[in-house]
């Protein structure tokens, strides 16, 4: 229920009861049939009980607000009718009791308001003995009725309250739960889309760095060859061309991976095997980079998972790239070490650079993918100098033997 809804329903109430307690006032007492136990319109006690009635209808207007003095407002004017000799006119007080007990228990925790209440409930308890005292009622009636009417009608009440409170709460709570439960898909769905951001901003990266890399490579030779052997740099140019036909391919097959039903994008060789391609494509750009094999090929490419394989196609990709980055002019030797039962070990190693490395700083974001896909992956990955000035990169791919 909306704040506005719960500060306007008390002021209804109050003038719902107001006029149903002061309407059933003068009826029965205009055309009663037992006129001798109701108080005449116009008499002393028919006045005292109108004015009784419209301090009950009042004081519901506080009844959510201010629980204390409006329980108060609506208990006390029932012996006050009674001893004015309003007789069974006091019964009509019961209908601003149940909504007054109604409202306030509805809003606030019982313990707070129970003083309150048992005011109400022996308010109406002293009121029904005054009037059976005055109707000559037999003494049992005189007191058991009455207690018996305080009581009920202020307990019943308040289960009735206390029940639609706790259906009210139930249904805020399942709100809550459906809330928190779209916040937390939200989450998810954020967290996977951070997930295949890294990975797509991961392979861009892998992409890039290898292969513009070459490119810039081949073009710094066409600068120096172009004036000295034209047919040289003519062949450089061959070379970029090449490379970056390959940058195309695999920026279209990533793509070609991003949407669905896109059977168009051209397979790589993103494997174990597909090092020796890799390898060969770096040699093409004037690089020394060599290939050893060690063991049986075809085993570790069945025994090694394909994650793993393109995690360490990854690593020989980025190793090399940050070799020519770095060291330019070195010598590079890549190693696949399958003679291991348990793991195969691929291993990147390139000597002290010739070049002049390039000025920009590395980002960081190679290394780090590395990591990433051997944590991924169970890989051990380990990457650092070597004593002779260069740096080596190892990958030890578990086997998945079944």
């Amino acid at each position: 229920m909306s704040r506005e809804t719960l500060s306007r329903s008390p002021a209804v109430v109050s003038l719902v009861c107001g006029v149903l307690s002061l309407g059933l006032l003068a009826v029965v007492t205009a055309v009663g049939e037992t006129p001798a136990t109701l108080p005449s319109p116009g008499e002393a006690a028919w006045w005292v009980a109108a004015a009784a009635l419209s301090v009950q209808a009042a004081s519901l207007t506080w009844a959510r607000t201010r629980p204390v003095p409006a329980l108060l407002g609506v208990g006390l004017p029932i012996p006050v009718m009674a001893v004015a000799g309003a007789l069974d006119a006091t019964s009509l007080t019961s209908l601003a009791v149940v909504a007054g007990v109604y409202l306030a228990a509805s809003a606030h925790p019982v313990r707070g308001i129970a003083w309150p209440l048992a005011v109400v409930a022996a308010a109406m308890a002293i009121g029904g003995i005054v009037v059976a005292r005055d109707l000559d009622a037999p003494w049992y009636e005189a007191v058991g009725g009455p207690l018996a009417q305080g009581l009920g009608t202020v307990g019943l009440t308040l289960l009735a309250a206390t029940w639609m409170t706790a259906r009210r709460e139930t249904r805020e709570a399942r709100a809550d739960q459906v809330r928190a439960l779209a916040r937390e898909q939200e989450a998810l769905v954020q967290a996977a889309i951070a997930r295949e951001r890294a990975d797509m901003a991961r392979e861009l990266h892998d992409i890039a760095a290898h292969h513009l890399t070459g490119i810039a490579v081949l073009a710094a030779a066409v600068e120096r060859q172009i004036d000295t052997d034209p047919g040289g740099a003519k062949q450089a140019v061959h070379q970029v061309r090449d490379q970056t036909t390959v940058v195309l391919r695999d920026l279209r097959s990533l793509v070609g991976l991003l949407r669905d039903g896109d059977t168009a994008a051209e397979p790589r060789p993103e494997t174990l095997a597909g090092v020796a391609h890799l390898v060969a494509d770096v040699t093409a750009t004037g690089r020394q980079v060599g290939l050893t094999v060690l063991g049986d090929a075809d085993a570790m490419g069945r025994e090694v998972g394909p994650l793993a394989q393109l995690a360490a196609y990854r690593a020989v990709q980025e190793a090399l790239a940050n070799a020519g980055r770095h060291a330019p002019g070195a010598v590079c030797e890549v190693t696949v070490d399958a003679r291991p039962a348990d793991a195969v070990q691929v291993t990147v190693r390139n000597g002290p650079g010739t070049g002049r490395p390039e000025r920009r700083g590395g980002t960081g974001f190679g290394l780090l993918g590395m990591h990433e896909r051997a944590q991924l992956t169970g890989a051990q990955l380990e990457a650092g100098p070597t004593n002779d000035g260069g740096w080596q990169v190892t990958m030890r791919l578990p086997r998945e033997t079944t």
